[in-house]
């Protein structure tokens, strides 16, 4: 499958024109939003300051308020798991269906990645700089502008039909995504009735390209964990002992190294794959999107999407170790490393974790002890296409960007569409994004596509007008 032909026979409706020239209009102070946005540092991780995250969540209610259109506005947190700790506080906005229509919930969230080193940004990560036709700056693509789209598109509503249109509408801008949602099931079950919906659009994922819109149809799920080795009660010399004394350095690169074979294809058992078909994809285009350096050779076997999107992948994402420059010349008693593991739609995470402790107790050298603890687990997801909805939004895409939408797979996660699913069994789950290839979400020099941006805005907000006009 190729990207589609450009559409050159739409012809808009007059509430389609209307909504077009709302958004055109209104897309200067929505990037001007969106900056202000950006330049909160809302960073949920526990290490960074939660105020960023409390004023970022104060920001966007404010925004919601301005709206007008919301019979209530509040600000929430839910506690995590069974704990007493509170999650960080996300913003829910409500107003009731009214005539028989339909209500949507429009999901994204405010927080944001760490930035990491400022050397490695060309601007300040918390200052939206544009250049070119992107804007830059951590959480411009992922998540604030995912914000600002539905904001920019209820605004647009409102323009055009006015504060007393009949489409319901829950507004809900999660404050801890990006560290892992670990409130979420319980702010669900506590503002179930609140965020009741028909339809639930959930705005963090990706398009095909600059052009080309995507509405996501699969993503992976998640085990994540921290594993580690322990060989030794305390350092010994190296030279004095090395040959003899198995280290905890070399017990753990032998075992990350057994989650995969020769071709870099994962290796555990009981890890399984999802027979599904994909886009055409070259490598070419894998290399430029990714910066795969010249002689590196791609991982795995079979369609390069399959692999990001239909098979599991092992990922070692940090390794608590000495550093070269502290190095000294002993064995490591203990080293710990954070493996980040995605699962192939169809797969219970449950399952998978199941899996990967069977393989890490089997493939332990030397007798290692090894603890696997500090785990996250995400299932994936596969969406039901054959609601009235999704034919809606399919088609809202096609006339804002004047292509068809691809059905994308995506190899990251959102684990907590499972958790609206379960409690919202009925509803449609709508997954759109407004990144590209190219907006580097979590890197450095994260951006947005500003053309993209406008598209995905336009076609929300026909989705939405053409929701709240359509027969009942």
């Amino acid at each position: 499958m190729t990207p589609p032909a450009e559409n050159t026979n739409a012809q808009p409706n007059a509430l389609d024109s209307l909504i077009t020239t709302a958004v055109q209009e209104g897309m200067p102070s929505t990037i001007a939003d969106l900056s202000n946005l950006v330049r909160i540092p809302s960073v949920s991780w526990a290490a960074f300051d939660p105020a960023h995250v409390r004023a970022s969540a104060e920001a966007v209610a404010a925004l919601a308020e301005q709206t007008e259109l919301f019979e209530v506005v509040e600000i929430k947190q839910a506690n995590i798991d069974d704990t007493d700790e509170l999650g960080q506080p996300a913003v829910i906005a409500t107003r009731a269906a009214k005539n028989g229509a339909p209500t949507v919930l429009l999901y994204a969230h405010h927080d944001v990645q760490p930035p990491g080193k400022d050397e490695d940004w060309e601007s300040s990560p918390f200052e939206p700089t544009v250049r070119g036709d992107r804007i830059y700056g951590r959480g411009a693509a992922d998540d604030k502008a995912g914000v600002m789209s539905h904001l920019a598109s209820l605004r647009a509503m409102r323009d055009v039909l006015g504060k007393d249109f009949d489409l319901g509408l829950a507004l809900f801008i999660e404050g801890e995504e990006e560290f892992g949602s670990r409130s979420f099931a319980n702010f669900l079950t506590e503002n179930k009735a609140a965020l009741a919906a028909d339809a639930i659009i959930v705005a963090d994922s990706n398009n095909w390209d600059e052009v080309t819109p995507a509405i996501t149809v699969g993503l992976r799920g998640n085990v994540t964990f921290r594993l580690t080795v322990r060989t030794l009660e305390h350092a010994s010399h190296s030279g004095m002992f090395g040959g003899a004394v198995p280290d905890a350095m070399l017990a753990t690169i032998k075992l990350l190294a057994s989650f995969w074979d020769e071709a870099g294809t994962v290796a555990v058992n009981g890890l399984t794959s999802y027979s599904g078909d994909t886009p055409d994809y070259s490598e070419e285009q894998l290399r430029a999107e990714t910066g795969l350096l010249p002689g590196v050779s791609p991982l795995g076997t079979g369609t390069i999407l399959s692999r990001i999107w239909n098979q599991p992948s092992i990922t070692v994402t940090g390794i608590d170790a000495p550093s070269v420059a502290n190095a000294s010349n002993t064995l490591s008693p203990s080293i710990s490393v954070k493996v980040s593991v995605r699962i192939a739609p169809g797969q219970n995470a449950t399952d998978a974790a199941a899996a990967i402790r069977a393989h890490v107790a089997s493939h332990t050298p030397f007798g290692a002890d090894v603890l696997i603890d500090d785990l996250d687990l995400g299932d994936p997801f596969l969406v039901d296409t054959s609601g009235s909805a999704f034919g809606e939004a399919k088609r809202a895409m096609k006339d804002a960007w004047g292509v068809d939408a691809v059905e994308l797979g995506v190899g990251g996660s959102i684990p907590f569409i499972a958790d609206l699913v379960r409690v919202f069994p009925s509803a449609e789950i709508l997954v759109t994004g407004v990144e590209d290839p190219h907006s580097r979400a979590h890197s450095p020099n994260e951006s947005l596509h500003l053309g993209v941006f406008a598209r995905s805005v336009l076609s929300e907000a026909l989705l939405l007008a053409r929701l709240n006009a359509a027969e009942r």
